[in-house]
């Protein structure tokens, strides 16, 4: 039996997860979270055997959770969810040693196989992803990128330095150069525009 905590902040997702991922007996789905912080603190408390975690939540992202998490438990194995893995992602969150990426288009079935792969201490990274994060054309930076996320999410651009521990005017920077990147006039815009090309 396989054990694990399923963070997403998508509701719908997050539930279909947890009923059908323990169909095939395998799987026993400890606590879900709906974004970073209860993440890090349900894996904690629970030591799944795999983290199952959405890469992009409010707050603390699925990057900063998993961070979080391998500071206290450095061998915890993590499965990464994705819609859109640019390759400054994968970089970072291979880093951190994430050990597999899916796709959250995958079927059930597949992503409950990753999950018994990675218990069993392989890697997986789905052809899907590893083509998205190939053939990105994303123009922004990762930083512009956590800026404009900061943005979409309501947080002012003081608010986004603190949690980012930058400076504000470097933030300011950031988002002018987001806002020229994608040819906006205002942060919101920019962070409009990036989140219709899937950016974010």
């Amino acid at each position: 039996m396989t054990t694990v905590v399923l963070a997403d902040d998508e509701a719908l997702l997050r539930k279909a997860l947890a009923a059908l991922l323990p169909m095939d007996g395998g799987i026993t789905v400890l606590a879900e979270a709906e974004n970073g912080e209860e993440a890090v603190g349900a894996t904690l408390r629970h030591r799944p055997d795999v983290l199952v975690i959405d890469l992009e939540m409010p707050g603390t992202d699925g990057l900063g959770a998993v961070s979080e998490v391998r500071r206290e438990l450095p061998e915890q194995p993590v499965l990464m969810l994705t819609r859109h893995a640019r390759p400054g992602v994968l970089r970072k969150a291979l880093k951190l040693g994430v050990q597999g990426f899916v796709s959250k288009a995958a079927e059930p079935a597949h992503i409950a196989g990753v999950i018994a792969a990675l218990h069993e201490g392989r890697r997986w990274i789905d052809p899907e992803v590893s083509a998205l994060a190939v053939i990105d054309d994303c123009p922004l930076t990762d930083r512009e990128i956590d800026v404009l996320r900061a943005t979409r999410d309501g947080y002012s651009a003081a608010d986004t330095a603190a949690m980012l521990h930058l400076a504000e005017g470097t933030v300011r920077n950031y988002l002018s150069n987001a806002m020229q990147k994608t040819q906006t006039r205002t942060r919101h815009a920019a962070a409009r525009y990036a989140r219709e090309h899937d950016w974010l």
